[in-house]
């Protein structure tokens, strides 16, 4: 099935990619605030700017135009848009801004699919960047006055996701903040785990976190019962994952103009080419780690890998 976005979000997201005029998109030359998330190596880098009307003191400060640019897919452009619009309409001082949260940008647009939602986060994660640059410009101690910014957790933290560039205190913070409690939950939240996956199992990786913050399974709890399935030929594995391609794989990269080829299979290796506007994304390695090869091993094989050529 192929994602499925809100009208709002498709709204949103041409209005940026066709100029017009109600877009956000674009830099603040002379901004009071400047803040960025994520990077292009993974695939969403966003770069946030906010302008203010001064007050009497810097508390008073009043934000009066956002804008951003975003490099990344029709949910990242369209999180953007929708964290400016909030803003703007919302009357907020630089430390008010703080309250919006990733939730709040889901909710304006109407809902995301669950494997974006690390967009919205992408977004209030820039916000708060912004805010600390604002602070920092205007001599606002936020510390002083009882603000301690994710951001500042994360200097000198140790590094768990080096595709993505997550370190400790931001997963632990995030696993609390958007209570998520699975390696698939964290990989469609913060994208951590979704590339190579060498931190989802590795000693203080995503899973260990994960069992720090809500305990490990007992050994007594059910386990999922065996699927039974019988070990396919390899003609009939073949055929199999050409069918799981064809109907579930290929509509979701269709949704973001994007496509894949299969090359090869040898044993439990599937060879693919990616086709499109997938071609020259930055976020290749996620898609065919967390789309492609997630996929194909719930619905075919869990032991099958995918490689891209």
């Amino acid at each position: 099935m192929a994602w499925q976005y809100s009208d709002k979000t498709k709204i949103l997201f041409m209005n940026a990619v066709n100029g017009n005029e109600k877009s956000h998109f674009g830099e603040i030359e002379d901004a009071d605030g400047v803040g960025e998330h994520g990077s292009i190596a993974c695939g969403d880098a966003m770069k946030f700017f906010f302008k203010v009307k001064k007050g009497e003191t810097p508390l008073e400060d009043k934000i009066i135009e956002a804008k951003y640019s975003t490099f990344g897919c029709t949910s990242a452009i369209a999180s953007s848009e929708a964290l400016c619009e909030i803003i703007e309409k919302g009357d907020y001082t630089p430390i008010e801004a703080l309250k919006i949260r990733n939730e709040d940008i889901v909710q304006f647009l109407e809902g995301l699919p669950s494997q974006k939602i690390h967009c919205s986060v992408m977004g209030a994660e820039a916000l708060e960047a912004a805010v600390a640059n604002w602070a920092e410009r205007r001599g606002v101690d936020l510390e002083a006055l009882g603000i301690k910014l994710g951001l500042k957790e994360d200097e000198g933290s140790r590094l768990v996701c080096t595709c993505f560039n997550i370190t400790e205190s931001e997963l632990r913070r995030k696993i609390v903040e958007l209570n998520l409690h699975t390696i698939d939950d964290v990989i469609g939240a913060l994208k951590a785990g979704g590339a190579c996956g060498a931190c989802q199992h590795a000693p203080g990786g995503i899973q260990d976190l994960l069992d720090e913050r809500w305990g490990v399974q007992s050994e007594d709890a059910p386990k999922a019962e065996s699927t039974g399935k019988p070990k396919l030929s390899p003609f009939q594995l073949s055929k199999k994952i050409e069918s799981v391609i064809e109907t579930e794989i290929r509509p979701m990269l269709a949704d973001d103009n994007g496509d894949i080829e299969i090359v090869d299979i040898k044993e439990n290796l599937v060879y693919v080419e990616l086709k499109g506007a997938c071609t020259t994304c930055p976020g290749a390695s996620g898609t065919i780690q967390y789309v492609v090869e997630k996929k194909l091993r719930e619905l075919v094989d869990d032991s099958l890998r995918v490689i891209q050529i």
